[in-house]
């Protein structure tokens, strides 16, 4: 997606930002959004902002997700002011004169976010101590909306981390075949299979009432904190369209599954790919701490079903993608979406082989028996 210079200075103009464009820059990492990033120039003082056009073919229910994401973030700003903490430790949006923090116009559905100054991510090869402030950060985002009600929220996109669900859609298409591709996915749909009685066994959890909904991130990737350049602390969790009610064993769980990966997300040499244990030690040293005094003791001792169901999930939801044509995904070749299935797969395969070993991790830490 191309942008012109002039359409971002009328939308910088309808958001009421100030100066002129000093530089524009499109930033390609994301499976989803179209973004930029925009240098404004007022006077000297150069203020950078994402621009960001929202992919409402994923995101069906745009202006729902930014009430959640006003809601939430005002929830925390008060906070973080009450306890005299930095405005950097939660995102900001520009409003429009009509008081809306969304733009649409014949271009698509816009926002801008002040950029979060002195600010660097990780995207692969994370050291475990950042690992460990990032479980901290997602930790205290959790916490601090631990007295939010999350039924304020609406469900954006649902049945989003209802694996049940999304291994029966999967199975449909499997079986209409829509793209003629079906034939060499066999090996994987049998996975899927056999991994199935594990895999929705949150769900049943769901169905007893045994896990409460909360207000949780439901995109919970490292490379969704932002790290301060100079002290290497987490600062801000980002991205947050898929905000609403869900598990905290979800977002646990999917952390882990983007970080404690010993291969990229990607990677197509399945004798790559593994669980890092000491990757998945780190970041529950960070994450469960914060949040264990909000938490129920069945709560705590899913985390590690979570990431296993997880990284499940997504594998269901790469392939079930590959299947009906690339749609949701942004791809780089035909097959990346497979290649994305594969590798998951596997990991999914290396966790449900180490699940004794991530309870006990997760029963030290939080100092609870199993």
């Amino acid at each position: 997606m191309s942008v012109s210079e002039t359409q971002i200075a009328e939308l910088a103009a309808l958001f009421g930002l100030k100066g002129k464009i000093k530089s524009i820059e499109v930033v390609n990492y994301g499976h989803i959004n179209g973004t930029y990033y925009v240098d404004m120039d007022d006077g000297g003082t150069v203020t950078r902002y994402v621009f960001q056009k929202l992919n409402i073919y994923v995101f069906k229910n745009p202006k729902q997700i930014m009430s959640n994401i006003e809601k939430i973030t005002t929830h925390i700003a008060k906070k973080l002011e009450a306890e005299g903490k930095s405005r950097d430790c939660v995102l900001h949006f520009a409003h429009c004169e009509n008081g809306k923090n969304y733009l649409v116009d014949d271009q698509g559905f816009w926002r801008i976010s002040e950029y979060v100054p002195n600010s660097v991510t990780y995207m692969s090869d994370i050291p475990y101590d950042k690992l460990r402030s990032a479980g901290r950060a997602f930790g205290e985002f959790q916490t601090m909306l631990s007295d939010f009600d999350a039924t304020q929220l609406y469900e954006t996109i649902p049945n989003f981390h209802n694996t049940r669900s999304r291994i029966a859609v999967l199975m449909r298409h499997a079986n209409e075949d829509p793209c003629g591709r079906v034939d060499e996915v066999q090996a994987e749909l049998d996975i899927i299979r056999r991994l199935k009685p594990l895999g929705v066994r949150l769900n049943e959890l769901i169905d007893s009432q045994e896990l409460p909904f909360r207000v949780t991130h439901n995109d919970t990737k490292i490379n969704n904190v932002l790290f301060d350049k100079d002290t290497g602390e987490a600062k801000t969790v980002i991205d947050l369209d898929t905000v609403m009610p869900g598990l905290v064993v979800h977002d646990f769980g999917d952390a882990v599954r983007f970080s404690a990966n010993t291969a990229a997300e990607d990677e197509a040499d399945l004798s790559k790919v593994g669980l890092d244990i000491e990757a998945f030690r780190a970041f529950a040293e960070g994450f469960i701490p914060e949040v264990a005094a909000t938490l129920t003791p069945i709560e705590i001792k899913t985390m590690a079903l979570g990431a296993f169901t997880m990284t499940l999930e997504v594998a269901v939801r790469f392939l079930d993608d590959h299947i009906t044509g690339d749609q949701y995904f942004k791809t780089s070749y035909r097959g990346h979406n497979l290649v994305r299935a594969r590798c998951q797969l596997r990991l999914a395969e290396e966790m449900y082989d180490h699940m004794g070993e991530m309870n006990k991790i997760i029963s030290e830490i939080a100092g609870m028996p199993f």
